[in-house]
Protein backbone atom coordinates (compact mmCIF):
# COMPACT_ATOMS: atom_id res chain seq x y z
CA UNK A 1 0.00 0.00 0.00
CA UNK A 2 3.00 2.28 0.83
CA UNK A 3 4.78 1.83 -2.15
CA UNK A 4 1.31 2.74 -4.20
CA UNK A 5 0.99 5.99 -2.11
CA UNK A 6 4.13 6.52 -2.79
CA UNK A 7 3.82 6.26 -6.67
CA UNK A 8 0.74 8.69 -6.55
CA UNK A 9 2.64 11.48 -4.61
CA UNK A 10 5.58 11.38 -7.12
CA UNK A 11 2.35 11.70 -9.94
CA UNK A 12 4.35 8.75 -11.77
CA UNK A 13 1.20 7.84 -13.38
CA UNK A 14 2.42 4.24 -15.36
CA UNK A 15 4.23 2.93 -11.81
CA UNK A 16 0.97 3.55 -10.51
CA UNK A 17 -0.70 1.46 -12.69
CA UNK A 18 1.65 -0.92 -12.50
CA UNK A 19 1.38 -1.48 -8.76
CA UNK A 20 -1.81 -1.38 -9.32
CA UNK A 21 -1.96 -4.25 -11.43
CA UNK A 22 0.19 -6.53 -9.72
CA UNK A 23 -0.95 -5.14 -5.88
CA UNK A 24 -4.45 -5.14 -5.63
CA UNK A 25 -5.03 -8.66 -4.87
CA UNK A 26 -3.08 -7.82 -1.70
CA UNK A 27 -4.87 -4.67 -0.14
CA UNK A 28 -8.18 -5.18 1.55
CA UNK A 29 -11.25 -3.13 0.70
CA UNK A 30 -10.23 -0.40 2.67
CA UNK A 31 -7.10 0.05 1.48
CA UNK A 32 -8.36 -0.33 -2.14
CA UNK A 33 -10.98 2.27 -1.82
CA UNK A 34 -8.23 4.59 -0.71
CA UNK A 35 -5.54 3.99 -3.31
CA UNK A 36 -8.60 4.06 -6.12
CA UNK A 37 -9.48 7.24 -5.00
CA UNK A 38 -6.37 9.17 -4.88
CA UNK A 39 -4.94 7.52 -8.12
CA UNK A 40 -8.22 8.52 -9.55
CA UNK A 41 -7.37 12.13 -8.58
CA UNK A 42 -4.18 11.70 -10.07
CA UNK A 43 -5.47 10.44 -13.47
CA UNK A 44 -7.86 13.08 -13.95
CA UNK A 45 -5.37 15.72 -13.08
CA UNK A 46 -2.40 14.02 -15.71
CA UNK A 47 -5.60 13.42 -18.55
CA UNK A 48 -3.82 9.55 -18.66
CA UNK A 49 -6.96 7.73 -19.69
CA UNK A 50 -4.89 4.23 -19.55
CA UNK A 51 -4.02 4.76 -15.73
CA UNK A 52 -8.06 5.81 -15.61
CA UNK A 53 -9.58 2.94 -17.03
CA UNK A 54 -7.84 0.51 -14.79
CA UNK A 55 -9.24 2.78 -12.01
CA UNK A 56 -12.78 2.60 -13.14
CA UNK A 57 -12.26 -1.03 -14.05
CA UNK A 58 -10.81 -1.73 -10.54
CA UNK A 59 -13.82 0.04 -9.08
CA UNK A 60 -16.33 -1.72 -10.80
CA UNK A 61 -15.33 -5.13 -10.26
CA UNK A 62 -14.12 -4.90 -7.22
CA UNK A 63 -15.80 -2.12 -5.40
CA UNK A 64 -19.35 -2.39 -7.48
CA UNK A 65 -19.17 1.26 -7.69
CA UNK A 66 -20.13 2.43 -10.94
CA UNK A 67 -17.74 5.28 -12.60
CA UNK A 68 -18.18 4.52 -16.24
CA UNK A 69 -19.93 7.87 -17.05
CA UNK A 70 -17.19 9.41 -15.60
CA UNK A 71 -14.89 7.65 -18.08
CA UNK A 72 -17.77 8.62 -20.81
CA UNK A 73 -17.07 12.35 -19.69
CA UNK A 74 -13.38 12.50 -19.92
CA UNK A 75 -13.49 10.43 -23.14
CA UNK A 76 -15.63 12.93 -24.80
CA UNK A 77 -13.66 16.05 -23.08
CA UNK A 78 -10.46 14.97 -24.48
CA UNK A 79 -11.39 14.00 -27.45
CA UNK A 80 -8.24 11.58 -28.95
CA UNK A 81 -7.77 8.44 -29.93
CA UNK A 82 -6.20 7.10 -26.57
CA UNK A 83 -8.83 8.06 -24.62
CA UNK A 84 -11.77 6.50 -26.65
CA UNK A 85 -9.70 3.82 -27.39
CA UNK A 86 -8.78 2.93 -23.64
CA UNK A 87 -13.04 3.23 -23.44
CA UNK A 88 -13.96 0.87 -25.80
CA UNK A 89 -11.55 -1.11 -24.23
CA UNK A 90 -13.09 -0.63 -20.68
CA UNK A 91 -16.56 -1.59 -21.93
CA UNK A 92 -14.61 -5.17 -23.03
CA UNK A 93 -13.44 -5.87 -19.93
CA UNK A 94 -16.95 -4.97 -18.05
CA UNK A 95 -18.38 -7.00 -20.52
CA UNK A 96 -20.36 -4.44 -23.06
CA UNK A 97 -19.34 -5.80 -25.99
CA UNK A 98 -21.58 -4.01 -28.37
CA UNK A 99 -20.66 -0.95 -27.17
CA UNK A 100 -17.22 -2.06 -26.86
CA UNK A 101 -17.60 -2.87 -30.99
CA UNK A 102 -19.58 0.50 -31.91
CA UNK A 103 -17.22 2.57 -30.53
CA UNK A 104 -13.87 0.80 -32.12
CA UNK A 105 -15.98 0.80 -35.41
CA UNK A 106 -16.34 4.54 -35.07
CA UNK A 107 -12.66 4.98 -34.33
CA UNK A 108 -12.02 3.13 -37.16
CA UNK A 109 -13.85 5.44 -39.59
CA UNK A 110 -11.85 8.32 -37.73
CA UNK A 111 -8.41 6.61 -37.94
CA UNK A 112 -8.22 5.32 -41.43
CA UNK A 113 -9.61 9.17 -43.03
CA UNK A 114 -6.81 10.58 -40.85
CA UNK A 115 -4.16 7.84 -42.22
CA UNK A 116 -3.18 6.82 -38.65
CA UNK A 117 -2.24 3.26 -39.89
CA UNK A 118 -0.74 2.02 -36.61
CA UNK A 119 -4.10 3.08 -34.62
CA UNK A 120 -6.02 1.58 -37.09
CA UNK A 121 -4.32 -2.20 -36.79
CA UNK A 122 -4.52 -1.66 -32.96
CA UNK A 123 -8.40 -1.04 -33.40
CA UNK A 124 -8.53 -4.32 -35.72
CA UNK A 125 -6.63 -6.43 -32.81
CA UNK A 126 -9.02 -4.84 -30.12
CA UNK A 127 -12.10 -6.21 -32.00
CA UNK A 128 -10.58 -9.30 -32.82
CA UNK A 129 -10.88 -9.91 -29.39
CA UNK A 130 -14.42 -9.25 -29.06
CA UNK A 131 -15.53 -11.77 -31.52
CA UNK A 132 -13.39 -14.37 -30.24
CA UNK A 133 -14.75 -13.86 -27.14
CA UNK A 134 -18.37 -13.95 -28.96
CA UNK A 135 -16.94 -17.70 -30.95
CA UNK A 136 -17.15 -15.52 -34.08
CA UNK A 137 -13.49 -16.83 -35.17
CA UNK A 138 -13.66 -16.28 -38.88
CA UNK A 139 -14.65 -12.77 -38.40
CA UNK A 140 -12.16 -12.85 -35.70
CA UNK A 141 -9.48 -13.94 -38.05
CA UNK A 142 -10.91 -11.95 -40.93
CA UNK A 143 -9.84 -8.74 -38.34
CA UNK A 144 -6.60 -10.17 -37.13
CA UNK A 145 -5.47 -10.80 -41.05
CA UNK A 146 -6.10 -7.42 -41.40
CA UNK A 147 -3.88 -6.12 -38.47
CA UNK A 148 -0.95 -8.04 -39.29
CA UNK A 149 -1.13 -6.40 -43.14
CA UNK A 150 -0.84 -3.26 -41.68
CA UNK A 151 1.87 -3.90 -38.92
CA UNK A 152 4.06 -5.54 -42.04
CA UNK A 153 3.10 -2.17 -44.26
CA UNK A 154 4.93 -0.06 -41.02
CA UNK A 155 7.53 -3.02 -40.38
CA UNK A 156 6.53 -3.58 -36.91
CA UNK A 157 7.61 -6.90 -36.53
CA UNK A 158 7.01 -7.56 -32.84
CA UNK A 159 3.08 -6.37 -33.36
CA UNK A 160 3.12 -8.86 -36.37
CA UNK A 161 4.47 -11.75 -34.23
CA UNK A 162 2.05 -10.90 -31.71
CA UNK A 163 -0.92 -11.26 -34.30
CA UNK A 164 0.59 -14.58 -35.31
CA UNK A 165 0.52 -15.83 -31.76
CA UNK A 166 -2.69 -15.07 -31.41
CA UNK A 167 -4.31 -15.99 -34.30
CA UNK A 168 -2.56 -19.42 -33.98
CA UNK A 169 -4.58 -19.09 -30.62
CA UNK A 170 -8.18 -18.32 -32.71
CA UNK A 171 -7.51 -21.30 -34.66
CA UNK A 172 -6.99 -23.63 -32.01
CA UNK A 173 -10.30 -22.33 -30.41
CA UNK A 174 -11.85 -22.55 -33.72
CA UNK A 175 -11.38 -26.54 -33.19
CA UNK A 176 -7.58 -27.22 -34.94
CA UNK A 177 -5.29 -27.81 -32.50
CA UNK A 178 -2.25 -29.15 -34.68
CA UNK A 179 -2.51 -26.42 -37.60
CA UNK A 180 -2.37 -23.94 -34.26
CA UNK A 181 0.68 -25.43 -32.52
CA UNK A 182 2.46 -25.59 -36.22
CA UNK A 183 1.98 -21.91 -36.60
CA UNK A 184 2.91 -21.27 -32.74
CA UNK A 185 5.91 -22.97 -33.52
CA UNK A 186 6.75 -20.85 -36.82
CA UNK A 187 7.28 -17.83 -34.48
CA UNK A 188 9.36 -19.65 -31.49
CA UNK A 189 12.66 -19.15 -33.88
CA UNK A 190 11.96 -15.61 -33.92
CA UNK A 191 10.94 -14.98 -30.47
CA UNK A 192 13.84 -16.37 -28.88
CA UNK A 193 14.97 -13.30 -27.57
CA UNK A 194 11.79 -12.00 -26.48
CA UNK A 195 10.24 -13.09 -23.28
CA UNK A 196 6.50 -11.67 -23.90
CA UNK A 197 6.15 -13.25 -26.95
CA UNK A 198 7.53 -16.52 -25.77
CA UNK A 199 5.45 -16.51 -22.47
CA UNK A 200 1.86 -15.59 -24.95
CA UNK A 201 3.81 -18.53 -26.99
CA UNK A 202 3.95 -20.98 -23.95
CA UNK A 203 0.38 -20.02 -22.53
CA UNK A 204 -1.19 -20.73 -25.51
CA UNK A 205 0.64 -24.00 -26.02
CA UNK A 206 -0.72 -24.72 -22.32
CA UNK A 207 -4.01 -23.87 -23.03
CA UNK A 208 -4.00 -26.53 -26.17
CA UNK A 209 -2.55 -29.36 -24.11
CA UNK A 210 -4.95 -28.62 -21.27
CA UNK A 211 -8.33 -28.79 -23.72
CA UNK A 212 -6.61 -31.78 -24.65
CA UNK A 213 -5.88 -33.36 -20.81
CA UNK A 214 -2.51 -33.71 -21.59
CA UNK A 215 -2.16 -32.16 -17.91
CA UNK A 216 1.70 -32.87 -17.62
CA UNK A 217 2.41 -31.24 -20.79
CA UNK A 218 0.21 -28.47 -19.51
CA UNK A 219 2.29 -28.45 -16.33
CA UNK A 220 5.47 -28.23 -18.22
CA UNK A 221 3.82 -24.99 -20.30
CA UNK A 222 3.03 -23.30 -17.09
CA UNK A 223 6.40 -23.45 -16.25
CA UNK A 224 8.06 -21.89 -19.40
CA UNK A 225 5.39 -19.86 -19.28
CA UNK A 226 6.04 -18.26 -15.59
CA UNK A 227 9.48 -18.06 -16.51
CA UNK A 228 9.43 -16.31 -19.64
CA UNK A 229 6.25 -13.77 -18.15
CA UNK A 230 8.50 -12.58 -15.31
CA UNK A 231 8.43 -8.60 -15.57
CA UNK A 232 6.05 -8.55 -18.12
CA UNK A 233 2.16 -7.78 -18.37
CA UNK A 234 2.31 -11.68 -18.22
CA UNK A 235 3.79 -12.80 -15.23
CA UNK A 236 0.31 -13.17 -13.22
CA UNK A 237 -1.77 -14.61 -16.35
CA UNK A 238 0.81 -17.46 -16.21
CA UNK A 239 0.85 -18.12 -12.47
CA UNK A 240 -3.36 -17.86 -13.23
CA UNK A 241 -2.65 -20.43 -15.58
CA UNK A 242 -0.80 -22.77 -13.77
CA UNK A 243 -3.24 -22.29 -10.73
CA UNK A 244 -5.60 -23.69 -13.08
CA UNK A 245 -4.08 -26.55 -14.30
CA UNK A 246 -3.99 -27.42 -10.33
CA UNK A 247 -7.14 -27.09 -9.74
CA UNK A 248 -8.49 -29.15 -12.33
CA UNK A 249 -6.25 -31.99 -11.57
CA UNK A 250 -7.05 -32.20 -7.97
CA UNK A 251 -10.83 -31.71 -8.99
CA UNK A 252 -10.05 -35.35 -11.34
CA UNK A 253 -8.15 -36.86 -7.97
CA UNK A 254 -4.91 -36.62 -10.22
CA UNK A 255 -2.63 -36.10 -6.61
CA UNK A 256 0.38 -37.53 -7.57
CA UNK A 257 0.36 -35.86 -10.72
CA UNK A 258 0.13 -32.92 -8.34
CA UNK A 259 2.74 -33.26 -5.68
CA UNK A 260 5.15 -35.30 -8.21
CA UNK A 261 5.84 -31.88 -10.11
CA UNK A 262 5.72 -29.67 -7.58
CA UNK A 263 9.06 -29.67 -6.36
CA UNK A 264 10.09 -28.43 -10.30
CA UNK A 265 8.02 -25.10 -9.65
CA UNK A 266 9.56 -24.52 -6.05
CA UNK A 267 12.98 -24.79 -7.65
CA UNK A 268 11.97 -22.40 -10.41
CA UNK A 269 10.41 -20.26 -8.26
CA UNK A 270 12.44 -19.83 -4.97
CA UNK A 271 10.25 -17.39 -3.68
CA UNK A 272 7.30 -19.11 -3.84
CA UNK A 273 8.89 -22.36 -3.15
CA UNK A 274 6.94 -22.71 0.62
CA UNK A 275 3.46 -21.99 -1.53
CA UNK A 276 4.58 -24.69 -3.72
CA UNK A 277 5.25 -27.37 -0.78
CA UNK A 278 2.35 -26.37 0.45
CA UNK A 279 0.09 -27.58 -2.58
CA UNK A 280 2.33 -30.75 -2.53
CA UNK A 281 1.59 -31.25 0.72
CA UNK A 282 -2.32 -30.90 0.30
CA UNK A 283 -2.50 -33.47 -2.30
CA UNK A 284 0.08 -35.79 -0.41
CA UNK A 285 -3.14 -35.50 2.47
CA UNK A 286 -5.84 -35.92 -0.18
CA UNK A 287 -3.71 -38.94 -1.74
CA UNK A 288 -3.38 -40.82 2.02
CA UNK A 289 0.45 -40.17 1.88
CA UNK A 290 0.42 -37.97 5.02
CA UNK A 291 -1.36 -37.19 7.69
CA UNK A 292 -3.29 -34.00 8.24
CA UNK A 293 -1.15 -32.46 11.09
CA UNK A 294 1.45 -32.78 8.76
CA UNK A 295 0.47 -30.78 5.75
CA UNK A 296 -0.88 -28.00 8.51
CA UNK A 297 2.47 -27.79 9.77
CA UNK A 298 3.68 -26.89 5.60
CA UNK A 299 0.82 -24.58 5.29
CA UNK A 300 1.91 -22.55 7.95
CA UNK A 301 5.05 -21.83 6.46
CA UNK A 302 2.98 -19.84 4.10
CA UNK A 303 2.34 -15.98 5.27
CA UNK A 304 1.02 -14.15 2.15
CA UNK A 305 -3.20 -14.36 2.38
CA UNK A 306 -3.57 -13.73 -1.38
CA UNK A 307 -1.77 -17.53 -1.21
CA UNK A 308 -3.56 -18.65 1.83
CA UNK A 309 -6.81 -18.00 0.60
CA UNK A 310 -5.29 -19.84 -2.78
CA UNK A 311 -4.11 -23.04 -0.97
CA UNK A 312 -8.06 -23.15 0.91
CA UNK A 313 -9.72 -22.73 -2.75
CA UNK A 314 -7.46 -25.99 -3.62
CA UNK A 315 -7.75 -27.52 -0.55
CA UNK A 316 -11.35 -27.74 -1.09
CA UNK A 317 -11.41 -28.66 -5.17
CA UNK A 318 -13.04 -32.57 -4.45
CA UNK A 319 -16.09 -30.98 -2.53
Amino acid sequence: MEEILKAIEEKDCKKVASLLYYKVDELSDEELKEALERAEKLALECKDPELYKLIVYYFHALLDVDKIHEFENLAEEMDTFEAKFNLADLYYLIGELEKSLDLYRALLEEETAKGNRENVAKVYYNMALIHEEIQEYEKALELLEKAKEVYEELGKEEEVLHVEVYRAYVIFEAGEPYRAKALLAKVIPKAVNNSRLLAEIHLAFEEIFEEDENYEAALQECLYAAMSAKGTEYQDVAFDSLIDVIWQLMLDDEFEMVYLHMDMFANAMPELADFFEAIKAIALYKDGKIEAEEASKVIEKVKDRRLLDLLEFLGEAEM
